[in-house]
């Protein structure tokens, strides 16, 4: 997928992904679908625990360009980031099997699979583009995966939001699915559901045990702030074993208490409750907790308007994720200091961890110190520069034509 971040220059996944589509298959798609994707303002490693998420989602889109088949054969093409096309063999739907398809073929084709289940079998040729960074923690094979169903399930006569089709968050469950039993990334509901309800100018406070979701009115510009995200270039992965050790972990945690999942732990209870722990599930449980109860103290004082005071909020999930649930690396911590050190209100990694990017709240008049104090503090230590882009809550998935 292209990484261009120039999204304010001009670059459009649906447009650059119906050229692909037309210089692969000699035709015009038969419509384009595109997805965003996401930066959690905080709520991190909360929704696979039943709890509380704050989502936004990015200009940055993937889009995928389809048009159907005759038989049952799924192709997927992409537009790489050197501007070159690269193709995956073709897939036959009916074969699909977890382990059958490897690399980033899997992500569409898992969501095929799932698809199947639920009657959905045509054939269809999809060629996919986009900006959103790859391996930057913002949530690139969620984009994909709810471009892809979008697609599929457009194709089939079910297009988003019409009367009798699969609404948005049972199509984010699909692809919770196609992620956990076919790609084999231990991943929540948080990704998906923000790139596929989000809506501009606004966060997503989501419920996750119930559901129910708020926009939460989020107008940084308004008050003179940016969020500015950091991209450490350090690539992480779900499916690596620190993430599902910890997402392991806090189920046996809940299963020790005697609970469905930590959402269940009251904030005033926490100390009880960890007293009832063994001593290597205490600083998981912590960060969960503690974690809940950040977002809906940031909830509130978005709603009361005072966003500036977010700041705290942020720095302390930060180190929660750092020295509690231990996902944190020395590029995101020296990213988040950094970034206080030029001016930032607040920082924090975002994302599941051990890599991807950080965000950072900033006075729009402090933006070029914080990326100047990043930049330096990135030298001084020998390695890469990292990408900065300021992140605007965009909306959520669509089909573009």
């Amino acid at each position: 997928m292209n990484e261009k971040q120039d999204v304010a220059g001009g670059f459009k996944a649906h447009e650059a992904a119906a050229e692909a589509f037309r210089s692969v298959h000699d035709r015009a798609p038969s419509g384009v679908w595109s997805a965003p994707g996401r930066v959690n303002l905080i709520g991190e490693h909360t929704d696979y625990n039943d709890g509380f998420v704050l989502p936004f989602a990015l200009p940055h889109r993937l889009a995928a360009a389809a048009s159907p088949r005759d038989d049952q054969l799924l192709t997927v093409a992409t537009l790489g980031s050197d501007g070159r096309i690269q193709r995956a063999d073709p897939i036959e739907i009916p074969q699909l099997r977890p382990g059958a398809v490897e690399g980033w073929a899997a992500y569409p084709a898992g969501v095929a699979w799932v698809l199947a289940e639920h009657g959905i079998e045509r054939g269809a040729d999809v060629v996919l583009a986009g900006n959103v960074p790859t391996g930057a923690g913002l949530s690139s094979s969620h984009a994909l995966e709810c471009a892809v169903s979008l697609a599929l399930l457009g194709l089939a006569g079910q297009e988003l939001d019409a009367p009798g089709t699969p609404d948005r968050h049972e199509i984010a469950r699909w692809v919770q699915r196609a992620e956990n039993d076919f790609v084999g990334a231990p991943t929540g509901l948080l990704d998906q559901t923000a790139s596929l309800c989000c809506t501009e100018s606004h966060v997503l406070f989501l419920d996750v045990r119930s559901g129910a979701i708020e926009q939460v009115p989020f107008d940084t510009a308004g008050v003179g702030l940016r969020i500015l995200v950091i991209d450490t270039r350090t690539k992480h992965s779900h499916s690596e074993s620190g993430y599902g050790d910890r997402r392991r972990g806090t189920e046996h945690a809940a299963d020790l208490l005697g609970l469905k999942a930590l959402r269940d732990v009251p904030f005033a209870g926490l100390d009880a409750a960890l007293g009832r722990l063994p001593d290597e599930l205490v600083p998981l449980v912590r960060h969960v907790v503690t974690e809940n109860q950040r977002v809906l103290d940031v909830v509130s004082l978005l709603h009361d308007e005072r966003l500036p005071d977010i700041g705290p909020l942020l720095d302390a999930s930060h180190v929660s994720m750092r020295d509690d649930y231990r996902i944190s690396i020395p590029e995101l911590d020296v990213a988040v200091e950094a970034a206080r050190e030029g001016g930032a209100l607040g920082a924090r990694m975002t994302g599941g961890g051990f890599g991807g990017s950080a965000i950072a709240l900033v006075p729009e008049g402090s933006l070029a110190e914080v990326e100047a104090t990043v930049t330096a503090a990135y030298e001084k230590r020998g390695w890469r520069i990292p990408r900065t882009f300021v992140a605007v809550p965009s909306p959520g998935a669509r089909r573009d034509s």
